[in-house]
């Protein structure tokens, strides 16, 4: 767990959190259709429902840090090319982007 800027960032999610770690029982409401796929994902996975959660909300906190710190670097060096992102995309192994119609 780290701090960037006041902000949680989480490194990964214990799974043995029911051991006698401290934990944050928080209650949640959700549209009936999401809480259904909310728990059959959790099912799939095999995790357990609260494992699945801190999971999703912990990349959900790591994806908003990212945004953050390109923000920052962006205003800092100016907006990454498309050469540069693509490299980025190459070298990380990532799935390439489908083309927008206005960019084809």
């Amino acid at each position: 767990m780290s701090a960037s800027n006041g902000r949680f960032i989480p490194g990964y999610v214990a799974p043995w959190y029911d051991q006698g770690v401290k934990v944050d029982k928080l209650s949640v409401s959700f549209d009936p259709d999401l809480g259904d796929a909310v728990r059959a994902a959790a099912k799939r996975s095999g995790r357990g429902l609260s494992g699945w959660l801190a999971e999703a909300a912990a990349a959900r906190l790591r994806v908003e840090a990212l945004a953050e710190f390109l923000d920052g670097w962006e205003a800092e060096h100016g907006e990454l090319t498309a050469d540069e992102l693509a490299r980025a995309t190459a070298e990380l192994g990532l799935p390439v982007p489908p083309r927008s119609e206005s960019a084809a």
